[in-house]
């Protein structure tokens, strides 16, 4: 006996009322951000609304709307909108899934064979990093390694690597909007302490953990820029403090931003050298000793390096621990 026979009508979808006004309201909202995003520089309401053809009260509710999720940010002095960092956020998230995970792998693996540690790359995403390809080292007693692992911005390598190359406004957000929480008696828990790091990660071109979210362990991380020269990933080496000691740390920085040039020119970047604070195979030993023992004397640099350090506006001076 045959089953019993269901009839499906079709139903014609019927535009809602409305929805060409939510289009033309999607449209404009995107225009904003790529009129921002195409200037290079800050513009108040009234050069928007005039370059947007958009009434001004428009055009000040969608700046209000993207500055509430982050899309944009607003200069509380000039009263001016630029780019925000929740876009920042998507971007990286977005070259996470360009190729970088298989871009990445091969490279990781030969830092691995350098160094013997475990290796990874990772992704800023909110105030959290979190790592998309990691390659483990040899050892029995190594660090863990698992895709998708999630870790602070402030007391790691890779988050140092990221952040600290922010525009000085963002990163002032950011740093306010943290909570730093003390993992050991070395994580930086003042935001004088960290801002005072970042300076130095800027100049010297790359982060260390000291064992500031685990003890035990030591982390080396560099930036992964992408064709426009934004930094959008980090990649780092981590291994116990016992193998990977202050005589080991400056042939492991050298090797870790090594390999974060070969990733950054992957994916297309091919910025100079001289701009980078220090070429990593002629980075002194005292540059690292001073990241890990807070040592004030500093090696020289060449001009190229003063000159970028110049641009940059580069803080501080000897390393400093600050704990509650």
């Amino acid at each position: 006996m045959a089953g019993p026979t269901f009839l499906v009508s079709k139903q014609v979808a019927r535009p809602r009322p409305h929805s060409r006004y939510r289009i033309q309201v999607l449209d404009r909202t995107l225009n904003v951000l790529n009129v921002l995003g195409e200037a290079g520089e800050s513009l108040g309401p009234a050069e928007l609304a005039r370059r947007l053809s958009l009434h001004k009260t428009t055009t000040h509710r969608l700046l209000m709307a993207l500055e509430g999720l982050g899309f944009v940010r607003r200069d509380a002095r000039e009263g001016k909108y630029s780019l925000g960092v929740k876009l920042f956020e998507l971007g990286s998230r977005a070259v996470a899934g360009f190729q970088l995970r298989e871009r990445a792998e091969p490279i990781l693996r030969r830092l691995v064979d350098q160094t013997r540690e475990t290796a990874h790359v990772c992704i800023l995403d909110g105030s959290e990093m979190v790592s998309i390809v990691n390659v483990e080292g040899p050892w029995s007693m190594r660090s863990p390694s698992t895709v998708g692992h999630r870790t602070p911005l402030y007391c790691t390598s890779v988050g140092k690597a990221v952040i600290a190359f922010l525009p000085d406004d963002v990163l002032a957000k950011l740093i306010d909007g943290l909570v730093l929480k003390p993992f050991t008696p070395r994580t930086l828990v003042t935001r004088a302490a960290l801002k005072a790091d970042l300076a130095r990660v800027r100049e010297r071109g790359f982060a260390v953990d000291d064992e500031e979210i685990e003890q035990g362990l030591r982390c080396v991380g560099a930036p992964v820029r992408d064709h426009t020269g934004l930094v959008v990933a980090s990649i780092s080496v981590a291994g116990p403090a016992f193998r990977l000691t202050n005589q080991r740390l400056p042939a492991t920085a050298r090797a870790v931003t090594a390999a974060a040039r070969d990733l950054s020119r992957e994916m297309g970047y091919s910025g100079k050298k001289e701009c980078e604070s220090r070429a990593p195979d002629k980075a002194p030993a005292r540059a690292v000793r001073t990241a890990v023992d807070g040592a004030t004397e500093r090696p020289r640099k060449s001009r190229a390096v003063r000159n970028c350090e110049r641009v940059r506006s580069t803080l501080g001076a000897g390393r400093r621990r600050h704990t509650q």
